[in-house]
């Protein structure tokens, strides 16, 4: 006796619809605070270590829940978890929106940050009530509308915060969010949980999240306001090893785990990993820098730019993260990853080099952002697109997770970077950064992107070596 395949029900232009202007809040959301960092820090009266935190916090969260918001979708049904991080998401948006000092808002922060893991979910969704080609257009428009989003964010922050108030960049698109959420909640059909053997790593999860926090504090305290003692940066140092340690040996030890670390004995994923901290290091640098260059005091070596100028300034180099996120898979197939990453570090090299020494006028630290990003962009991808093709197909999924967090490392520890090296060279009676402060921090956002030219002579045809 047969038994009958019910097929999941099919959902129309509506319920696509409200994933995609979900997936456009969202990106407006996670993109508000960059050109608002400046603004963040004189309302708050915070160092640059206190305010790259309220950015770091939100992409480790991010880190951490995208490698499991997948299994999560598929061991209790995609709808039910998007609907649950949402409502996470949105408890963020409002407590960020309501924050009076800055240990709340990196706490709305935090919870911001698993909104990362609505894009596996949305796809999850997709794919199980559409057929393969409607699924990749309605995928397609997803990712379109949050990275939209993004730029949306540019614009909109300065605008809301100047004209109402720095808290309202963060409620306008948790409303937004609510009410789409809402809908995919009314549009949406429930798809079935899939049965999986696979386990969630929650602690490794757990200790990711602890070794990321721990070292971005500590680096905070070690170089903020003269330091501390050297018996303390010791402890410090300990403390992040010993954690970093711990979950080291607990991926290794995991049925499955959250990063399968065994993959980096593949030569193609370990330069590829290398590869992309590097790349993401140096742009992380220059995410944090321009925008605190654009805002330092007109009468000095800054531009007294307001929030929605360094929005309008930002958005260039925006367009061309996302151009070059599109184009660095093409770009790897027809001149090789090797070329790719190779042009894309020098061209960041001598865009930082020459900052470091000019850098008189708005349309050269824009001009330089474009540059940096559309390399830093068109690198990563080339680098995440070589690795997905040149391992085996049941690995894909482990190889690219592990680029995925590798990325967001090496973007956060850039940027606390930037920060420290910025509060270092302060102005001791002012408490603002000096101009040798941000020369120094361009020149070194040059050498660490000239690292990676150490490890691309490594690089062959990603595919021979996996």
């Amino acid at each position: 006796m047969s038994v009958a395949v019910v097929s999941p029900p099919r959902i129309g232009r509506p319920a696509i619809g409200a994933l995609g202007f979900l997936a456009l809040a969202l990106g407006t959301l996670q993109s508000v605070v960059e050109p608002a960092l400046p603004l963040l820090r004189g309302e708050l009266g915070v160092s640059n270590g206190d305010a790259v935190l309220i950015g770091n916090v939100l992409l480790i969260t991010g880190a951490v829940i995208t490698p499991v918001a997948g299994k999560l979708g598929d061991r209790y049904g995609g709808k039910r978890v998007l609907v649950s991080l949402m409502a996470v998401v949105s408890a963020g948006g409002l407590l960020a929106s309501l924050a009076p000092n800055l240990p709340l808002l990196l706490l709305g922060q935090v919870l911001q940050g698993v909104m990362v893991g609505a894009l596996p979910l949305s796809f999850i969704l997709v794919r199980k009530h559409l057929s393969t080609g409607e699924s990749q257009a309605a995928i397609g428009v997803v990712v379109a509308l949050f990275t939209g989003g993004g730029m949306v964010g540019m614009l909109f922050a300065g605008r809301v915060a100047e004209g109402m108030s720095w808290q309202w960049m963060f409620a306008l698109p948790t409303i937004v969010i609510i009410g789409m959420t809402s809908a995919v909640m009314w549009l949406m059909p429930h798809d079935p949980p899939i049965e999986s053997d696979n386990r969630i790593d929650w602690p490794g999860v757990s200790l990711l999240s602890g070794t990321l926090l721990a070292f971005l504090l500590g680096l905070k305290a070690v170089t903020e306001g003269g330091g501390v003692s050297p018996l303390a940066t010791g402890a410090i140092v300990a403390g992040v090893a010993a954690l970093a340690t711990a979950w080291v040996a607990v991926e290794r030890r995991a049925a499955s785990p959250m990063v399968d670390l065994r993959m980096l004995a593949k030569p193609s994923v370990r330069n590829a990993f290398g590869l992309t901290f590097v790349i993401t290091a140096s742009f992380g640098m220059v995410g944090y820098l321009f925008p605190q260059m654009f805002g330092a005091p007109a009468d000095g070596y800054g531009f007294g730019a307001d929030t929605t100028d360094i929005g309008l300034l930002l958005l260039p180099g925006a367009i061309a993260g996302c151009v070059s996120d599109s184009i660095g898979g093409i770009a790897a197939r027809r001149f090789g990853t090797r070329a790719v990453v190779t042009v894309g570090a020098v061209v960041t090299v001598a865009t930082m080099m020459t900052l470091a020494a000019l850098h008189t006028a708005e349309w050269q630290l824009a001009l330089a952002k474009v540059l940096t990003a559309f390399a830093a962009g068109i690198g990563t991808t080339a680098l995440l697109a070589s690795t997905a093709t040149g391992v085996e197909t049941k690995d894909i999924g482990i190889a690219t997770s592990l680029l995925t967090v590798t990325r967001v490392i090496g973007t956060v520890l850039g940027a606390q970077v930037a920060g420290a090296i910025l509060d270092a060279w302060a102005d001791p009676v002012t408490g603002l950064s000096t101009e040798s402060a941000f020369a120094t921090a361009f020149t070194v956002a040059g050498i660490v992107a000239a690292l990676s030219l150490l490890v691309v002579r490594n690089i062959t045809k990603m595919g021979a070596q996996a």
